[in-house]
């Protein structure tokens, strides 16, 4: 009952953020159209800030278990291989194969899983899922940017070259460059015993927080007040398909290959971070992706809502049976 009632704490939020935005657009204070723009401004500017921020709080990458993270990484490229040829047998639309892919490898890390993995295991479970989120997260975006770069709408196929030139123009992938960037250096600063960091300059810092706080409850506001029910009629077959591979596949793959396999090389710390890694929802920001790299945001914004509701069953169903067998 414990990890239901926490499960259902995590997505909660997400779900009454959205229900506010759809209700603002209900009574006039929030339109379609305000809701596109912030989707662009969350792509352009918030999420970069948080991508960024993300790098550079890196603190040492001597002190990750490559074990697990190599791991980790495995699984995600094994969703994403196995999403992409699935989402070209169940759609026909180039559009709707982009975030078809995305469901099935992004989870909602950074927000539901590291609460999560903490709730798990403590701050041992913590530790394992933020040192894991340095890695897991960029692979995501870059992941995220290839699939709604290859498929786009009918008419729109880009070459091989003008998808790399997107891949590299991305403001995502600007931003993890950024931040690798601002890491190496400060390493060197340490290395010559230089004190100064980042974070000494505080207006700017402080600024590139804010940004980043904006990113997740005006990203969930828009999808709110874009979220149409009539969506799942037209898009059933798809929403149905990706929120599958969400809560179901996902974690089937992730968890269950460590515990059948790995188990006596991994501790219950190590899990935890699994199902955080797994079981979570699709990530927020993959709606005003979707949007700005001209794909399905309507279909991207229900594997938001669904996935977001439906995970919690997922998530105590993985930590009700993980205790069950000892792990935790």
């Amino acid at each position: 009952m414990e990890s239901f009632l926490f499960a259902i704490n995590a997505v909660l939020p997400i779900i009454l953020l959205v229900a506010i935005g759809y209700f603002l657009k209900r009574v006039g204070l929030m339109k379609a159209d305000f809701a596109k723009a912030a989707n662009k401004v969350v792509f352009r500017v918030f999420l970069p800030a948080t991508l960024f921020l993300n790098v550079y709080k890196i603190t040492d990458f001597g002190a990750t278990d490559f074990g697990y993270a190599a791991y980790a990484l495995i699984m995600i490229l094994v969703l994403f291989a196995i999403a992409v040829p699935v989402a070209m047998l169940v759609t026909k639309h180039g559009e709707r194969r982009g975030p078809l892919v995305q469901v099935a490898f992004r989870s909602n890390y950074a927000l539901v899983g590291i609460p999560l993995a903490q709730s798990l295991f403590g701050d041992e479970g913590a530790i394992l899922a933020t040192l894991l989120s340095a890695v897991s997260i960029p692979l995501f975006n870059v992941l995220a940017v290839i699939s709604l770069s290859v498929f786009r709408r009918e008419g729109e196929g880009p070459s091989v070259k003008k998808i790399l030139l997107g891949i590299l123009k991305n403001p995502l992938i600007l931003s993890i460059a950024a931040g690798l960037v601002a890491l190496a250096i400060r390493a060197l600063f340490v290395r010559w015993n230089v004190a100064f960091r980042l974070t000494d300059l505080s207006p700017i810092y402080r600024v590139l927080e804010y940004l980043s706080a904006l990113s997740t409850p005006l990203a969930l506001l828009a999808l709110g007040a874009q979220f149409e029910f009539s969506a799942i009629k037209y898009l059933r077959r798809e929403i149905v398909t990706g929120t599958a591979a969400r809560i179901v596949v996902a974690p089937l793959l992730g968890v269950g290959i460590a515990y059948l396999f790995f188990r006596g090389r991994f501790s219950g710390a190590h899990f935890a971070t699994f199902v955080a890694l797994f079981a979570t929802p699709v990530a927020v920001s993959s709606l005003p992706m979707s949007q700005e790299m001209g794909n399905d945001a309507a279909l991207a914004g229900q594997y938001v809502v669904w996935t977001t509701i439906l995970s919690a069953i997922t998530i105590f169903l993985c930590s009700f049976l993980l205790k069950q067998a000892g792990i935790f």
